[in-house]
């Protein structure tokens, strides 16, 4: 299997996206904030296999239709997104969010479960 190439930045699309998903779990409000962070996070490396432990998201199989159009991707030598994360609190229970690219962590896993994954992550903002 090829090594998983990425673009500079995610993609616009993929913040909207997160926020529908995001839209799901919190206010709109908190949403708003979550997405400006992401939008001015740095890019930070982060493996396949902790970004799954992290969320405690299972790992989908190849034959997914969004992982193995991810998979053609990593095949084609096509960058993909940085994935957007919203960070979890481990004093509180709180799980990693994977608000953007869970299809493409999982791709990802199935190249290598130790491949680089670039994130934007940012905490949930407080309320003030």
């Amino acid at each position: 299997m090829p090594k998983v190439r990425w673009r500079e930045a995610p993609e616009e699309h993929d913040y909207p996206a997160a926020a529908a998903y995001l839209d799901l779990l919190t206010s709109r409000d908190t949403v708003e904030r979550i997405v400006a962070g992401l939008r001015t996070a740095p890019v930070t490396l982060h493996k396949a296999k902790d970004i799954l432990r992290a969320s405690r998201l299972r790992l989908l199989p190849p034959d997914n239709a969004h992982v193995a159009a991810d998979l053609r991707k990593i095949e084609d030598g096509t960058p993909l997104s940085p994935i957007l994360l919203v960070r979890g609190d481990l004093a509180a229970g709180t799980a990693l969010e994977v608000a953007d690219g869970y299809h493409r962590v999982c791709a990802s896993y199935h190249t290598d479960e130790n491949t680089q994954i670039p994130c934007r992550l940012t905490s949930v903002p407080p309320t003030s």
